[in-house]
Protein backbone atom coordinates (compact mmCIF):
# COMPACT_ATOMS: atom_id res chain seq x y z
CA UNK A 1 0.00 0.00 0.00
CA UNK A 2 1.77 3.12 -1.07
CA UNK A 3 1.47 6.00 1.26
CA UNK A 4 -0.52 8.05 -0.81
CA UNK A 5 -3.68 5.36 -0.32
CA UNK A 6 -2.72 5.05 3.39
CA UNK A 7 -3.44 8.51 3.82
CA UNK A 8 -6.60 8.63 1.86
CA UNK A 9 -8.21 6.16 3.63
CA UNK A 10 -6.57 7.51 7.41
CA UNK A 11 -8.87 11.14 5.69
CA UNK A 12 -11.86 9.04 4.64
CA UNK A 13 -12.02 7.36 8.75
CA UNK A 14 -11.76 11.11 10.62
CA UNK A 15 -14.34 12.44 8.19
CA UNK A 16 -16.34 9.43 8.93
CA UNK A 17 -16.05 10.12 12.71
CA UNK A 18 -16.36 13.90 12.60
CA UNK A 19 -19.83 15.07 13.02
CA UNK A 20 -21.68 18.52 13.92
CA UNK A 21 -24.49 19.63 16.38
CA UNK A 22 -26.99 21.57 14.73
CA UNK A 23 -29.31 23.90 16.48
CA UNK A 24 -32.27 24.68 14.96
CA UNK A 25 -34.37 28.03 15.42
CA UNK A 26 -37.60 27.81 17.36
CA UNK A 27 -40.41 30.37 18.21
CA UNK A 28 -40.38 29.24 22.12
CA UNK A 29 -36.44 30.31 23.10
CA UNK A 30 -35.55 33.54 24.24
CA UNK A 31 -31.36 34.75 22.93
CA UNK A 32 -30.50 34.23 26.71
CA UNK A 33 -31.66 31.24 26.85
CA UNK A 34 -29.87 30.08 23.93
CA UNK A 35 -26.89 31.62 24.83
CA UNK A 36 -26.74 30.35 28.49
CA UNK A 37 -27.25 27.20 27.12
CA UNK A 38 -24.82 27.32 24.76
CA UNK A 39 -22.53 28.17 27.11
CA UNK A 40 -23.22 25.31 29.71
CA UNK A 41 -23.33 21.88 27.18
CA UNK A 42 -20.98 23.48 24.07
CA UNK A 43 -18.38 25.71 26.26
CA UNK A 44 -19.28 28.57 24.18
CA UNK A 45 -17.50 31.92 25.16
CA UNK A 46 -20.15 35.12 25.93
CA UNK A 47 -19.48 36.15 21.83
CA UNK A 48 -18.94 32.59 20.04
CA UNK A 49 -22.68 31.76 21.84
CA UNK A 50 -24.44 35.19 20.79
CA UNK A 51 -22.83 34.43 17.19
CA UNK A 52 -24.44 31.25 17.25
CA UNK A 53 -27.86 32.26 18.57
CA UNK A 54 -27.84 35.08 16.10
CA UNK A 55 -27.22 32.68 12.88
CA UNK A 56 -29.81 30.03 14.31
CA UNK A 57 -32.35 33.07 14.22
CA UNK A 58 -31.51 34.50 10.83
CA UNK A 59 -30.07 31.44 8.77
CA UNK A 60 -32.70 28.68 10.55
CA UNK A 61 -30.06 26.47 12.59
CA UNK A 62 -26.52 26.96 12.93
CA UNK A 63 -23.54 24.00 13.59
CA UNK A 64 -22.61 24.57 17.18
CA UNK A 65 -20.25 21.92 17.93
CA UNK A 66 -18.39 19.31 15.97
CA UNK A 67 -16.20 16.50 16.73
CA UNK A 68 -16.52 12.58 17.34
CA UNK A 69 -20.30 11.45 17.28
CA UNK A 70 -20.21 9.49 20.39
CA UNK A 71 -19.08 12.45 22.03
CA UNK A 72 -21.89 14.83 20.82
CA UNK A 73 -24.49 13.01 21.49
CA UNK A 74 -24.90 13.87 24.95
CA UNK A 75 -24.25 16.91 24.61
CA UNK A 76 -27.09 17.35 21.96
CA UNK A 77 -29.35 15.23 24.33
CA UNK A 78 -28.89 18.27 27.21
CA UNK A 79 -29.51 20.72 24.77
CA UNK A 80 -32.73 19.24 23.60
CA UNK A 81 -33.60 18.61 27.79
CA UNK A 82 -32.96 22.46 27.48
CA UNK A 83 -35.74 22.97 25.65
CA UNK A 84 -33.75 23.58 22.31
CA UNK A 85 -34.46 21.91 18.93
CA UNK A 86 -30.63 19.76 18.02
CA UNK A 87 -30.03 17.50 15.81
CA UNK A 88 -26.37 15.22 15.15
CA UNK A 89 -25.54 15.28 11.99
Amino acid sequence: MGSQTKYQEEVELVIELESQIILHDDDVNTFDWVIDCLQKYCNHSDIQAEQCAWVVHTKGKCAVKSGEIHKLFGICQALCDSGLSATVE
